[in-house]
């Protein structure tokens, strides 16, 4: 049985709560966990849940480029049996209510299928780009003159053997994130690999398109899943876009996308991450993005998220070395009965650091719910660090209902760092402004409106991506 299967691939994983003081010895001597212990704190829920997505895998060859994934599913499935499903008594979770993917029938999608009607219906895009649906890459496309000679992006089942030995220093040696982290390495098919080297500037984003072609039926409560994973490395002074767009196949489907991005940007490197969220409103949605950053390199965050009953995106980037820039800048509009929430976390352990974090919202509906919970920690060697972070949101609806929660943590005492939120509905003078020009009440108000994610929309490096997301935003307005 699965359940065999997983408590005995548990028996075999090392503790890490206790760490050998060599490599060597960590792998010479590992010491087992007790799966008795596992299985007794275990949430009966959540080890069906891994028994299901186990099952839903196709067994792995005992080869080179399977060994990071299995070590991947192996981590996740030693933090998957012992953390319990959230609840609203959980901190990070006290606004943010994931009970109806709970009490539904969660079925993981198993097998890869060709789905004409999203493959024949693509809007064409002049970014290299993959087709991934229900986690499997369905369709890539690259010209000839697309990527630079040693940029690689595809399955990591076909990375060259030099280039898997390189991606596979890194792979599985991220902190673990919450529950859904693990979901998602427990129940990855495959693993998309992006790889820039040394000094190469791709001048091309690549366009990553995520859509679930099985869906389920809200009747019966049958919510397929799929776990989507992406890993990016970028090497010493390379730099290159990342797109990620998620759509909804149908306006109302019943499915939940439970995806993840990795990124490692090495010293003087740069990555522009733009990011699109157009889940169908019935949907769940729950990503993490995770981000390693070296000296001197950059990342960058833009992302515009309307979809889903529940959306939420887990963002931790974490800079390890001096002088890096980190900038988060989102947008998140909630039109019907729904919950966008943004968990953000920046660590600076490093002198020089910067970071800049800039989120807004929109709640437009009575029943519509966005949460921010942004942390920033500054820890004793950040020395002259300078950290900013700035939410605003509107509420335009009786009972619409925005939870923020801006949080700075300094420990070094030479640092700039500031934050402020600020909730309101329209400004009334701005109105009348309109108003008093001829411009009829309803018509300002959707200019204001638009006016007010716009500053969040510009910041798309891409003008294809910039004019998708403001003509988007406008059709739900």
């Amino acid at each position: 049985m699965a359940t065999a299967t997983v408590l005995s691939r548990l028996s075999l994983i090392p503790n890490r709560s206790s760490k050998s003081k060599s490599i060597s010895n960590r792998r010479t001597t590992p010491t087992t966990v007790s799966v008795r212990a596992q299985a007794s704190f275990s949430d009966p829920f959540v080890l069906q849940l891994a028994e299901s997505l186990e099952d839903s895998l196709s067994p792995s060859p005992s080869s080179s480029s399977s060994l990071p994934l299995q070590r991947i599913r192996d981590s996740s499935a030693e933090t998957l049996l012992s953390t319990p499903w959230p609840s609203r008594k959980d901190e990070p979770f006290r606004f943010t209510d994931t009970s109806f993917i709970r009490y539904s029938q969660i079925e993981p999608v198993s097998t890869q299928q060709r789905n004409s009607e999203i493959l024949d219906n693509l809007t064409e895009t002049h970014f290299p780009n993959a087709v991934i649906i229900d986690g499997f890459v369905s369709n890539l496309t690259i010209g000839p003159s697309d990527l630079p000679d040693g940029v690689y992006f595809g399955s990591f089942s076909g990375l060259p053997d030099d280039l898997t030995n390189r991606v596979s220093e890194f792979i599985g040696d991220f902190d673990s994130g919450d529950l859904f982290w693990s979901i998602n390495g427990m129940g990855a098919p495959d693993l998309t690999v992006v790889y820039v080297p040394a000094g190469c500037k791709v001048e091309n984003s690549i366009h990553l398109r995520y859509f679930s072609g099985v869906t389920g039926d809200r009747e019966s409560k049958r919510l397929p899943v799929s776990n989507p994973r992406v890993f990016v490395l970028v090497e010493e002074g390379g730099e290159i876009g990342i797109v990620e767009e998620f759509l909804g196949k149908d306006e109302q489907g019943f499915y939940w996308t439970n995806p993840v991005l990795e990124v490692v940007v090495l010293k003087n490197a740069k990555v522009k991450h733009s990011y699109l969220q157009k889940e169908s409103m019935a949907a769940a949605h729950i990503k993490w993005t995770f981000v390693r950053q070296e000296a001197e390199s950059k990342y960058e965050l833009v992302e515009v998220s309307t979809g889903g009953r529940l959306g939420r995106h887990n963002v931790h980037v974490q800079q390890l070395g001096p002088d890096t820039l980190t900038e988060l800048t989102t947008f998140h509009m909630c039109v019907n009965e729904q919950t966008l929430d943004l968990h953000s976390r920046i660590v600076l352990d490093h002198p020089r650091g910067s970071s800049r974090q800039l989120h807004k919202c929109i709640v437009a509906h009575s029943s519509g719910q966005a949460v921010f919970d942004g942390n920033v920690r500054v820890n004793k060697y950040a020395q002259q660090t300078d950290a900013g972070q700035l939410t605003r949101s509107l509420l335009l609806k009786p009972r619409a209902t925005v939870n923020i929660k801006p949080n700075l943590q300094i420990i070094a005492d030479d640092v700039k760092c500031s934050h402020g939120a600020a909730v309101s509905d329209l400004e009334e003078d701005q109105l009348f402004y309109f108003q008093a020009r001829g411009i009829d009440l309803e018509t300002a108000r959707r200019a204001l409106i638009s006016s007010f994610g716009s500053e969040v929309i510009e910041k798309f490096p891409n003008r294809e991506i910039r004019d998708q997301a403001r003509n988007h935003v406008k059709s739900l307005l």
